[in-house]
């Protein structure tokens, strides 16, 4: 079954193009790895899967519908927290917000799934700390577990190794290794090794789309960078450009 079907999608802000008719698809179950340069518009293809953005034409399904008729699916992890961090809320309260409902309180329900999202990130002896205290690694294991929290089944992660220590990669890399046995999982990264061997496909993107099926698989060789760190060439119509 396509968990994703984008057709023909392109986008750009104001009068310039940033995604020209991209055209790829996702089976339910596969990790998918987007690479590309610096403002070859990864993060707004990221953005235009979750319904964030409208396209200038084409079109985006999430299990054969719009992203956000469909959007309940979707668990999108940003790049970086919005939150300002003097701001006083516990990590439980974060992951909680991922049950965020239009009326009422949280249920007992709505507390478990939370707790039992936590314990899959491992941060369950920090539920009552306030967020403010977590490294950089813990933040990025909360915002996985507020997206789990909401019970998606797509997973879109963008950046998740930035700005982490090594110990926390291999953490986060063993915990979307787990995290893949019941979830589509789209992740947007420069720093390719902590999802080098769970990736299924590997997109390219810098305004068009080449794909392989792994990172080492021809990326390297094609693009001119070791593998493990993006370092991207890709051609356009307009001759080749370096990122």
């Amino acid at each position: 079954m396509k968990a994703i079907e984008v057709n023909q999608l392109s986008f750009g802000y104001g009068e310039v193009p940033i995604l020209r008719d991209v055209s790829f698809s996702v089976e339910e179950g596969e990790f998918v790895t987007i690479v590309g340069p610096n403002g070859g518009g990864k993060t707004t293809l990221l953005r235009l899967m979750t319904g964030l953005l409208i396209p200038w034409s084409g079109s985006v399904r999430i299990y054969g519908k719009s992203p956000r008729e469909n959007g309940h699916l979707i668990g999108y992890v940003p790049q970086q927290m919005l939150l300002d961090r003097r701001f006083p809320i516990t990590v439980e309260e974060v992951v909680l917000s991922g049950r965020l409902k239009p009326w009422g309180w949280y249920s007992q329900r709505d507390r478990e799934i939370a707790h039992e999202a936590l314990d899959r990130v491992g941060l369950s002896e920090m539920r009552k700390r306030q967020f403010s205290q977590l490294s950089g690694g813990q933040m990025q294991r909360m915002l996985i577990a507020r997206a789990l929290a909401s019970e998606a089944a797509l997973l879109f992660l963008d950046e998740p190794a930035a700005s982490i220590d090594d110990e926390s990669e291999q953490q986060l890399s063993a915990i979307l290794a787990e995290l893949k046995k019941n979830h589509t999982i789209v992740v947007v990264t420069h720093d390719t090794g902590f999802v080098d061997m769970i990736t299924d496909r590997v997109l390219c993107i810098h305004q068009t789309i080449c794909e392989h099926v792994s990172v080492d698989d021809g990326v390297s060789q094609k693009y001119g960078y070791a593998a493990g760190y993006v370092h991207i060439r890709h051609d356009t119509e307009k001759g080749e450009e370096k990122a």
